[in-house]
């Protein structure tokens, strides 16, 4: 699958909807590809009291279910389209999934293109004798 494709499923899952003054989901959303081939994907739930959760967090869920965990590619988007980079806890949930996630490519903002390892340059993992 090209990214133009992912994006263009994460960006099909997006849909603002208030559930009620505390919750809000479905601002972002992502798609996962993994080295299998398959998609998984998620939306955000943003809550009053900082509760929720990434797009990418659901979409890992999601992936993990189906006992996959290794990552080809990645995106999220919000309701226009537009890629928005992962935040520092959905890179390091990802990073930690699989060392061989480093080298999924992730878009960052529209038409740029990264592997994840380039947006965790000093990772802690590498320097604390962790095995995988």
């Amino acid at each position: 699958m090209n990214n133009k494709e992912l994006k263009k499923i994460a960006t099909a899952i997006t849909s603002p909807t208030e559930l009620n003054d505390f919750v809000e989901y479905g601002g972002v959303g992502a798609a996962i590809e993994t080295v299998d081939g398959n998609i998984y994907t998620g939306i955000s739930i943003d809550t009053a009291c900082s509760m929720g959760f990434c797009a990418e967090h659901a979409a890992v869920a999601d992936m993990l279910k189906h006992g996959e965990y290794q990552i080809k590619a990645f995106v999220a988007v919000d309701t226009e389209g537009n890629a928005v980079p992962p935040c520092g806890r959905c890179r390091e949930l990802i990073s930690q999934l699989s060392k061989e996630n480093l080298e999924a490519v992730v878009e960052v903002e529209n038409d740029t293109f990264v592997l994840l390892k380039e947006i965790l340059p000093y990772d802690w993992k590498n320097n604390r004798g962790r095995q995988w």
